[in-house]
């Protein structure tokens, strides 16, 4: 299931998280004093703002060229172990992230500088963003970031996924839905309920255990599955069958030496095997069960309902009575899928049937618990980071807001209306998030599929999660413009052109 391999960066040590949590303040340091070196501050709150020079590229395009510097030297090294370089990875990590911030003034820039004329709400939020395209793009700039980290992390765990998945060998085209009931003895009533619930095709009750070759064997590796012979005969190819009968079954599983000596060990015509509960231990039972001097064998069925099978195949007639407790009841379900709610049918019936079963629906992959655990928190992460930026954006936006009241209140004075007002804040804030989306998207997948790279794994996009995660980006800010919509109708108010 490739549950070895894990990246190191994925789990960085005390140490590496330590110099994280030092990089990243002073990232964040030297950013705003870049940010404020056209700053005068004097006395008595007086405050010049030096005309702005035009922003330059190319130190910009330096700090994501650096990034992929660091980290190509360790591009393919994935299978080898993911014996990376930490610190190399984390540096590297940070310059991508960092060149966000760096290139997103420029392009608010550049791109507000060649906007065409439009409606009266449009010049205002335009003129705004012209005059002060640093302190817009700064706004977005933790929004950016953090959408850019999330789609390359979603990258990576989607790169790797078939790492962390198995083959099940099941068919989902033979059985959509597999009952697992409480009870064995549930299992004739509740195959036959479910066939006849609306919608379903065919239902196929089995029950199962270990076998081994002698009592509480710890080793019992083979099965013994019970069913009537229409059932038995979902599972292999049997010569003749009715009730009474046994067989042996070979199943793929046991294709080496060691496996066929183990089976035969067990399957001893003439001698006993021994039933054990297997993963529940019923009341320590370990139940002997004959097996026939003639045993004939059965051929699996290459769509069998348990690929995985070996052991023996018995009908009810051939198993012991003190074994029933020791058995485990499965119902397998072939459904009509054009049929809508089809499978609530199903569980509806198996819920009368038996309250406590467990359905669960058939697929030919398994993901490994571990791995999802891992995106589940990458995605909870995400958004809790978004959102603590949004709280962030909010305060912020309510500051320049109150440092404004005295000019919204004076536009409003002279005659423009209060609704103009709020579509060039909506504006304000929609343009530099379109752009900063944008540039996180890109920078984003770059990263991604360099990380990709790294892990030595196909590079692909997933655009349905770089389009939430973006998705997700553009909501939190249009959630804070209009919260601070209200604010901004209140602080149009006459008496805001009060002064002392």
């Amino acid at each position: 299931m490739g549950e070895s391999f894990y990246p190191a960066y994925l789990d960085p040590s005390p140490l590496l998280a330590l110099l994280v949590a030092l990089a990243v303040p002073a990232c964040a340091v030297l950013v705003t004093l870049l940010a404020m070196r056209g700053v005068v501050i004097e006395p008595l709150g007086v405050v010049r703002t030096a005309v702005p020079a035009r922003r330059r590229l190319w130190w910009r395009l330096l700090l994501p060229l650096a990034g992929l510097a660091l980290l190509y030297p360790m591009i393919g090294q994935g299978h080898s172990g993911g014996d990376f370089n930490q610190y190399l990875v984390i540096v590297g990590v940070l310059l991508f992230l960092i060149g966000v911030t760096a290139l997103l003034p420029w392009l608010v820039e550049r791109a507000v500088a060649r906007l065409d004329p439009g409606p009266l709400s449009w010049q205002l939020a335009v003129r705004r963003l012209q005059l002060s395209s640093g302190t817009a793009a700064r706004t977005v700039n933790g929004v950016a970031v953090a959408v850019a980290g999330a789609i390359a992390l979603q990258m990576l765990f989607a790169g790797v996924q078939g790492q962390y998945e198995k083959n099940t060998g099941k068919d989902p085209s033979r059985a959509q839905l597999e009952i697992a009931l409480s009870d064995h003895g549930r299992v004739g009533p509740a195959a036959a309920a479910v066939a006849r619930t609306k919608g379903v095709r065919a239902s196929v009750g089995l029950a199962t255990a270990s076998l081994g070759e002698k009592p509480r064997d710890a080793d019992a590796a083979l099965d013994v599955i019970v069913g009537d012979c229409a059932s038995l005969r979902e599972l292999a190819h049997l010569p003749s069958c009715r009730d009474g009968d046994t067989f042996a079954l070979a199943g793929p599983e046991y294709g080496t030496e060691f496996d066929r000596a183990s089976r035969d060990a067990v399957l001893r015509p003439g001698h006993d095997a021994y039933i054990d509960p297997g993963y529940a231990d019923v009341r320590g039972l370990s139940v002997p069960v004959a097996v026939p001097r003639h045993l004939r064998w059965a051929t699996a069925r290459g769509d069998s309902l348990m690929p995985r099978a070996n052991g023996l195949l018995v009908t009810p007639a051939a198993l012991p009575k003190a074994a029933g407790p020791a058995l485990s009841g499965e119902v397998f379900v072939r459904m009509d899928q054009a049929l809508p709610d089809v499978q609530e049918y199903v569980r509806n019936t198996a819920a009368r049937v038996d309250p406590v079963a467990d359905i669960m629906a058939v697929t030919p992959t398994e993901t490994s618990a571990r791995y999802t655990s891992l995106r589940t928190g990458m995605l909870i992460g995400a958004s809790c980071v978004l959102m603590l930026i949004g709280a962030s954006l909010l305060v912020s936006q309510l500051e320049q807001l109150r440092e404004r009241r005295k000019l919204l209140s004076a536009l409003v004075a002279f005659g423009t209306r209060r609704r103009t007002l709020g579509l060039s804040v909506l504006w304000q804030a929609a343009l530099p998030i379109t752009l900063g989306l944008l540039l996180a998207a890109a920078v984003g997948v770059g990263l991604g599929a360099v990380l990709l790279r790294m892990s030595a794994a196909e590079v692909s996009v997933v655009w349905p999660d770089v389009l939430a995660l973006t998705g997700v980006g553009a909501g939190v800010v249009l959630a804070v413009t209009l919260l601070t919509l209200p604010p901004l109708l209140r602080m149009t108010r006459p008496d805001g052109l009060r002064t002392e």
